[in-house]
């Protein structure tokens, strides 16, 4: 177990208030995500590391493969996240921390989200990756644009009582399990 650092603040939520306290941050794990990143844009793939942390131990590792595996959604975070899950047997993370060299883009914040890990921590900003051509503030732009007014046209086809089928199907499973 790698011991923990103090230096950083961290941000607590109290009910509807925001506070910041001192808290045990282990940069070291963040110093191993970075390390990751390096490592892997010297292999020829993107500058991104991330690990995922559960009581002190890293649980899984992951590097960007969007180049390697000529799949876009590898980024080190969601990466990370498919690997903790089969450690983990499980797609929920309670008590599991991430640490990325790099604040997550929109597709790994919803990744981070879904997984429910209880906190992020990371190295360079998102204003940082983009002096390096990784900018992903337009897609923060599009997100919060209404769908018909976005640069890929988003169309809902109306289908009436068709289109909820799936959903009336998986609220009658009685062993469903939330996500």
């Amino acid at each position: 177990m790698i011991p923990p650092s103090r230096d950083p603040l961290d941000v607590q939520r109290t009910g509807t208030h925001f506070q910041i306290i001192i808290v045990p941050v282990n940069t070291a794990f963040l110093e191993r995500a970075i390390e990751l990143a390096v490592e892997n844009a010297r292999a020829g793939g993107g500058p991104f590391g991330a690990v995922i942390v559960r009581d002190g131990k890293i649980l899984a590792e992951g590097v960007n493969m969007v180049i390697s595996t000529n799949d876009p959604t590898a980024h080190a975070e969601v990466t990370a996240i498919r690997n903790a899950s089969r450690v983990l047997g499980a797609f929920h993370m309670p008590g599991c921390e991430i640490y990325s060299s790099c604040e997550p883009c929109p597709m790994c914040l919803g990744a981070i989200y879904w997984a429910h890990l209880d906190r992020v921590y990371f190295g360079a900003t998102q204003r940082e990756a983009s002096q390096s051509e990784f900018d992903d503030s337009h897609i923060y732009e599009q997100i919060a644009l209404p769908p018909e007014s976005r640069l890929i046209p988003m169309i809902h086809v109306a289908s009436g009582a068709r289109a909820l089928a799936p959903f009336r199907v998986w609220m009658e499973r009685e062993n469903r399990i939330r996500y």
